[in-house]
């Protein structure tokens, strides 16, 4: 049987919004465009016009295309109206109706079918930019300007966190449990390509407070850019390795360092059929996934360093919105012994990372980034603390777009938590 538009869009979910407009105040991109299509109860009515044809596909797609995806509106949501579900049903659809050109496609295999999908690959990308750093190419396009026709990239170019080089992924421990609490590490694309200290930073703090860890090498991509892409085929066949790979050990935690992964890895039940033998086993492996701020919340620290700086937190939309984790991250920078912590206005309105949206939207996101840097500079602190990669990376391109680079510094929670209790790179 031939699926129609109301089958492929959440189209019975659109009727649980009762269009109460709770969630203007926390929509990003709403409080940045102010038009109702770039709200989530604008974006729920076009999807259900659209099932109902009572407008195009492509009428819809500006205000699907805009969205940031940071699901803030479903934590306000007095309804409990699944937005993310009904957005993802957007996305597939437009998707599946999109003519692709040429070049597009290459760059869609390049980066879906072949880097984010291989270890091998990515950590060959790895090496070229750690190259390029090394080799005084990097400083010199920043010092000459050199990518100032490209103003994007430019930025983000100079926002650009020291890449260190990542290594091959071999199995750090015996896989049969022999401590109290046993983990399996996952260490992400991203996160490993850019930010492999953070991870190495982060398994030693839980091996320090006696949590066995382990690595596994068959562990692939989480899925999220995919997924939020459209490309429905690849991340199921993702979530597929993963799910194996993590099955076969006997983990109290699947533990990973990155807000936007973690959200994904949550959600793969969701890409299964109720019912099915790989939705039972999406929901066991889901059952286990912890963020490291989850897992570091349950240690007692012996923290034998004095933080000095003044801090906020940028916490992670996926993190908050999907993965529900709100405390925790807090609880643990408020016991960081130095450490003068200051509440940001609008704290967790997203900063306008959200996965490549920065670089496909790149003006669109800086506004909602420059609305973020606003309440930055209101608090004055001297040390932003992130959660995630993407957040990381954007805001290091707030400092630098304010001129504040000399002033303030970006760190990942597990960098501050790890500079506290001793624990060294390297």
């Amino acid at each position: 049987m031939t699926e129609t538009l109301i089958d492929k869009l959440d189209y019975r979910a659109t009727f649980d919004c009762v269009q109460c407009g709770y969630c203007l105040p926390v929509c990003p991109t709403y409080l940045a465009f102010k038009k109702e299509k770039h709200s989530p109860r604008g974006r729920i009515n076009l999807v259900k016009m659209a099932a109902e044809e009572k407008i195009s596909i492509e009428d819809m797609r500006e205000g699907i295309d805009l969205c940031l995806g940071c699901r803030a509106c479903e934590t306000i949501c007095p309804t409990n109206v699944r937005y993310g579900d009904i957005l993802m049903s957007a996305v597939e659809v437009l998707e599946e109706n999109k003519s692709t050109g040429v070049i597009e496609k290459g760059i869609r295999t390049s980066a879906f079918g072949i880097a984010l999908k291989h270890k091998k690959v990515l950590r060959l990308i790895n090496r070229g930019l750690y190259a390029y750093q090394l080799s005084g190419v990097q400083g010199l396009v920043n010092k000459k300007n050199l990518l100032k026709p490209v103003d994007k990239f430019n930025q983000l170019n100079k926002a650009m966190p020291d890449v260190v080089l990542s290594r091959r992924i071999s199995r750090s421990v015996n896989p049969f449990r022999n401590k109290e609490m046993s983990v399996g590490f996952f260490q992400g694309c991203i996160m490993e390509s850019f930010f492999a200290h953070i991870n190495s930073l982060a398994m030693k703090i839980m091996k320090k407070n006696g949590i066995q860890v382990t690595n596994i090498p068959t562990q692939t991509c989480c899925g999220a850019l995919q997924h939020h892409a459209g490309e429905a085929d690849r991340t199921l066949e993702l979530a597929m390795k993963n799910i194996e790979a993590y099955e076969k050990y006997d983990f109290d935690y699947i533990v990973n360092t990155i807000g936007g992964c973690g959200a994904t890895l949550k959600e793969y039940d969701k890409l299964f059929v109720p019912g099915t033998n790989w939705h039972d086993r999406a929901r066991a492996f889901t059952d286990k996934v912890r963020d490291i701020s989850q897992i570091m919340a349950m240690i007692e620290f012996d923290f034998s360093n004095e933080v000095n700086r003044r801090a906020v937190y940028q916490p992670s939309c996926h993190l908050e919105n999907v993965q529900k984790v709100f405390s925790e991250p807090l609880d643990i920078i408020r016991k960081i012994p130095g450490l003068d912590y200051v509440e940001m206005n609008e704290k967790s309105l997203c900063c306008g990372s959200a996965g490549v949206y920065n670089i496909l939207h790149f003006d669109e996101s800086m506004q909602i980034l420059d609305m973020k840097m606003n309440n930055v500079k209101q608090t004055r602190p001297d040390l932003i603390i992130t959660s995630n990669p993407g957040c990381h990376i954007q805001m290091k391109l707030g400092v630098e777009r304010e001129g504040l680079s000399r002033e303030i510094e970006v760190r990942h929670i597990v960098e501050v938590v790890a500079e506290a209790c001793g624990v060294m790179e390297g």
